[in-house]
């Protein structure tokens, strides 16, 4: 990214940050820099204090067969948290292959919440960190001075962390903590937009820890109801679902 003097110092008294883009580049050369990563990935050393981040209060797990990738939890995110029905401004991404063999021909991306985050690890300014009350990582955009860095430091790919274009500060899924365009309690023990709006129920909450890697959060959301109603609950989409499981209850005899 590329920003000239004036835009930076303009945007740095336009959102209050304590120093500039330029600022934070030149310091990395100097002594005292904002942040120097910790070996081990486990820690941030941040002005010669190191210390622990607290594991996550909770995950998302996502049913990448049973998502009828109709982008209702993209929508429900961004407007929760941006009030604009612009799906770009979304911390959950759906992404579909029309050209793909079912099941395999969507996938989600959402933030795995990651017990050691490299995007808090990477932020200089802690911007991106976890939130002292429930571990949940997330952006605090006043401090966010558009490095970019959490975004370059996600593992995944694409990036669990985004670049909102309009606002100029990096964001991502915060498990609804922070929705001031919804009117429920987020967070671990509260709602999450996404998957209270998701119509095929294909996302789902926990509070244990997912193994760590993409198919860890790719659980099988599917169950009776969904063999009931005449859809395969087997990952290769190829049993019937008569035969995976036996039909409904009969009602009994009067």
């Amino acid at each position: 990214m590329t920003t000239d003097k004036h835009d930076e110092t303009s945007s740095a008294a336009e959102h209050g940050k304590a120093f500039s883009r330029r600022t934070f580049l030149a310091g990395l050369g100097g002594v005292g820099v904002g942040a120097i990563l910790a070996g081990g990935g486990s820690a941030l050393w941040l002005k010669n204090d190191v210390f622990a981040i607290p594991v996550s209060g909770g995950y998302l797990l996502i049913d990448s067969h049973k998502c009828g990738t109709c982008t209702t939890c993209m929508m429900a995110c961004t407007i929760a948290h941006t009030g604009k029905t612009n799906l770009n401004f979304s911390r959950i991404q759906i992404g579909y292959n029309p050209l793909g063999r079912f099941p395999y021909d969507s996938v989600q991306h959402q933030c795995h919440q990651c017990p050691y985050p490299p995007c808090v690890e990477a932020c200089p300014t802690q911007a991106n960190h976890a939130d002292k009350a429930t571990g949940v990582r997330m952006v605090d955009p006043d401090k966010c001075i558009g490095c970019e860095r959490c975004i370059n430091a996600c593992p995944y790919l694409p990036s669990r962390c985004q670049w909102n274009y309009e606002e100029k500060h990096s964001q991502k899924c915060d498990l609804c903590i922070d929705t001031p365009f919804w009117d429920q309690d987020g967070g671990p023990g509260g709602h999450q937009a996404c998957v209270d709006a998701c119509p095929m129920r294909a996302i789902s909450f926990t509070v244990d820890t997912p193994e760590q890697k993409e198919s860890g959060y790719d659980v099988n959301l599917r169950n009776t109801h969904w063999a009931w109603a005449g859809f395969p609950i087997d990952d290769q989409g190829r049993t019937l679902p008569s035969v995976s499981v036996p039909g409904p209850p009969k009602p009994a005899a009067q």
